[in-house]
């Protein structure tokens, strides 16, 4: 089995010394060997740890990829894939909502997505039916701004017209997402001020973005499987 020099690995994969000595104290790749001048000796083994642990940042994060490197060192191959698909089916999650969010904004003009039609005026409770929420959702919902729901001169109590219904159908979409969770105010306050086309770009950009990561997990995989088969894991 070839051998390396700290500076050779890095330099194959376009990072520092110290970044390697950095993640050999984060535990996430076997201790190298020491030549007689204390310097570290690596090996291919090292070099499959050090690839594929730079190639799944991206997709991963740096929490996952480090985990699944530790599991790998444990010889429990089971526990690595099922962590990284954990975090696959997340991002399967974020791509349906982000379609959904897509596909009720290219429909705000005409009607929610739903079988129902909702009636002109709506209490509190009845739009929370209507669009399967909790009232309480819908009153957090107002307090942070998202929604401005007329109210009954008579007694107080909130109004919700056919425009509020398909707001908190888009926010119930929304709140699906971790991406989204950061970008909700924007997009509804776009779709307040009509504008839909705004709203649809930042979840069309989106979108593109979780194709990203997409492609970018799947290399992740690719080098997990490579180091695995290098290590006859599998």
């Amino acid at each position: 089995m070839r051998v390396y020099k700290p500076i050779e690995i890095a330099k194959e994969l376009g990072i520092s010394t110290s970044a390697l000595r950095h993640y050999e104290s984060w535990g996430v790749v076997p201790a190298p060997a020491r030549a007689a001048n204390g310097y570290r000796i690596y090996t291919d083994v090292h070099l499959a740890y050090f690839r594929c642990l730079r190639t799944m940042f991206p997709g991963f994060g740096v929490a996952v990829a480090c985990e699944a490197l530790r599991c790998i060192q444990r010889a429990d191959i089971d526990a690595a894939f099922w962590l990284v698909n954990k975090e696959q089916a997340k991002l399967q999650q974020e791509k349906a909502a982000a379609d959904q969010t897509l596909e009720l904004l290219q429909n705000l003009e005409l009607s929610p997505i739903s079988k129902k039609k909702p009636k002109n005026s709506m209490t509190i409770g009845e739009a929370a039916a209507f669009a399967g929420v909790t009232t309480s959702a819908i009153r957090h919902w107002e307090k942070e701004g998202l929604l401005e729901p007329a109210r009954d001169p008579d007694n107080g109590y909130r109004l919700f017209a056919p425009a509020h219904i398909r707001k908190i159908l888009l926010i119930r979409t929304l709140r699906n997402t971790v991406y989204f969770l950061q970008h909700m105010k924007e997009i509804v306050q776009a779709v307040d001020r009509q504008g839909i086309e705004q709203a649809k770009k930042l979840t069309g950009d989106a979108i593109r973005s979780i194709h990203d990561r997409n492609r970018l997990q799947f290399d992740g995989v690719r080098r997990l499987v490579e180091l695995c088969k290098l290590l006859e894991l599998m």
